[in-house]
């Protein structure tokens, strides 16, 4: 289960009590070469415009320029630029206790559609890779318990892997006493992938390009309509298209309520150097604090950089008093099993979960079959990205559903059971109580309040209207706390230095400028007033509980 001992290459000196405060970047990002794309025409029509150039959206878009089709890729960002190039690369069937969940309230046909699924967004990733020499190494994933509280969760998974032909085993208590850091019981599944995301997007990209299609990054799109004609509104004109792809994490039209059917998760990462053996598998932990492990090799990922990654400590988005808290834990669990590892980068992901935990794909309701999505891969995009992509394109081709692999027919029919609906009530209650408590906070805090330190944001009442105030870079800026989505009232995110929104995790930056999540537009951005923020040492008003993080 684990390797010999490597030597650190490019080791990087940190006292071990001091903070880890760089810049979250991935460590896929730290020397990622920019792909160039292609210069907007606005009005231009195309058979298909992707929103989002992710691994969703580049998938859908590989597949339908090499079918000849005239495609458009818009992007915000560059090329992935949120959770698809943000991910720890693992690409694996066995994903945590997801089967055994699955099956607990679902027909065992469900759950083996969601593994036939998985098996072929896997193998076509992989036939890519190959085919544009994306290298990956293969490695045995293990779903494990941390204590002995898990070992139930273990079996189950088990279960319902060999349920769905899954090849899975139980790993050997002689084995399992090898591991560096607890391990009480782990189901494995050999032959599972680890991988560079960013590299593999890159090489999409270009290969997308070279299929002839059209990529503009840095054009946010605003709005998708539908009538009269299909198409989308963006920060550099409007671009007509037969039909849309949302392929944006979560949809950015609110047809369907999507948003109310999913909730935001976000997870931790920390890239480590460090010359102590190393796992040679994929770990994800069942039970506690999610912990989720693998190392980096020349034939997976940038391993002249940092050569182990350690995840998890995840939380709903906008939930956590400090995510910089949950990040530092990852750092000091890491050093405690692993001696000597010192964190060279660290960034935070986030993706959605659907409240009966299978993706929604598909056309949009009431989209007259001209707008389709994906969203809800709850971590494990790898896998079911590619899946999306497959059936998103064999809709757009109207592939007679008799000629479809039987898993599209069968997620694209499932049922709620009362599980799904209970699972459901108690997210949308949260999201009741998140709003009227942000309200209610912000509120009991009017200004003056104490001028935030650097890296640290409050929330307070100006007149009765929530204002974010934070200080990033010496730069302290004053924004509208309020989501412009459903006007939920943001928490500031001490990691990522960001304005999130705990209803529908919407993100911003601390200028106001939109991330991700279902809002559309940026925060107002207010003027500071002089006396809103008073020096260290002067006496203002009490600021409750929860509505500064820092």
């Amino acid at each position: 289960m684990f390797s010999l001992r490597r030597t650190r290459v490019n080791p990087v000196e940190h006292p071990g009590t001091r903070a880890f405060t760089v810049k979250m970047t991935p460590i896929w990002k730290l020397d990622a070469v920019r792909v160039a794309g292609t210069p907007f025409e606005p009005g231009r029509h195309h058979e298909v415009v992707v929103v989002g150039a992710g691994l969703t959206g580049l998938a859908t878009a590989l597949l339908l320029a090499r079918e000849g089709r005239d495609v458009a890729v818009l992007e915000a960002g560059e090329v992935g630029e949120l959770a698809s190039g943000a991910n720890t690369g693992k690409l694996s069937l066995l994903q945590g206790s997801v089967l055994s969940t699955l099956r607990r309230h679902h027909p065992a046909r469900l759950v083996q559609a969601y593994v036939e699924a998985n098996v072929d967004g896997a193998r076509w990733l992989t036939d890519l890779a190959d085919e544009l020499g994306v290298p990956y190494s293969r490695r045995t994933a293990y779903s494990y318990a941390q204590t002995p509280d898990g070992a139930e969760t273990v079996a189950a998974e088990l279960q319902a892997a060999r349920d769905a032909g899954l090849p899975v085993r139980r790993v050997e208590p002689e084995l399992l006493a090898q591991s560096p850091f607890p391990i009480v019981d782990a189901v494995a599944l050999d032959q599972q992938v680890a991988i560079d995301p960013q590299q593999l997007l890159t090489a999409m990209a270009r290969a997308y390009l070279d299929a002839g299609g059209a990529l503009h990054t840095g054009v946010r799109v605003t709005h998708a309509h539908i009538v009269p004609h299909a198409g989308v509104e963006t920060s550099a004109g409007f671009a007509a298209a037969d039909q849309v792809v949302l392929a944006t994490a979560t949809p950015i039209i609110d047809r369907g309520l999507y948003f109310a059917k999913t909730r935001g998760l976000r997870s931790q990462c920390v890239a480590f150097a460090t010359d102590a053996p190393l796992p040679e598998g994929l770990y994800l932990s069942v039970d506690g604090a999610t912990k989720s492990i693998r190392s980096i090799t020349p034939a997976d990922g940038p391993a002249g950089a940092a050569q182990l990654i350690v995840g998890g400590n995840g939380f709903p988005v906008g939930r956590s008093p400090s995510p910089r808290a949950c990040r530092d834990d990852l750092i000091t669990w890491t050093r405690e099993h692993f001696p000597g590892a010192e964190p060279v980068a660290a960034w935070s992901a986030q993706d959605y979960q659907s409240h009966d935990l299978i993706p929604f794909v598909g056309a949009m309701p009431r989209g007259l079959g001209r707008v389709r999505f994906a969203t809800g891969y709850a971590k494990w995009g790898l896998s079911n990205a590619p899946a999306a992509a497959l059936r998103i394109v064999a809709e757009i081709g109207k592939v007679p559903r008799r000629e479809r692999p039987d898993w599209m027919n069968v997620i694209s029919t499932r049922f709620t059971v009362p599980a799904d609906l209970a699972r459901g009530g108690v997210e949308n209650l949260r999201v009741g109580w998140e709003a009227a408590s942000g309200w209610l906070g912000a509120q009991a805090a009017p200004t003056p309040v104490p001028q935030p330190g650097e890296g640290e944001g409050v929330v307070a009442s100006r007149g009765g209207h929530p204002v974010g105030i934070s200080t990033v870079d010496g730069v302290t800026r004053a924004v509208s706390a309020v989501c412009p989505h459903l006007g939920g009232v943001l928490r500031w995110d001490d990691a990522e230095r960001s304005w999130d929104c705990p209803l529908h995790a919407s993100r911003f930056t601390a200028e106001g400028r939109r991330i991700e999540g279902p809002a559309l537009c940026d925060l107002t951005r207010l003027p500071r007033v002089p006396g809103e923020e008073i020096e260290d040492g002067e006496p203002a008003a009490s600021v409750p509980h929860g509505t500064a993080v820092g």
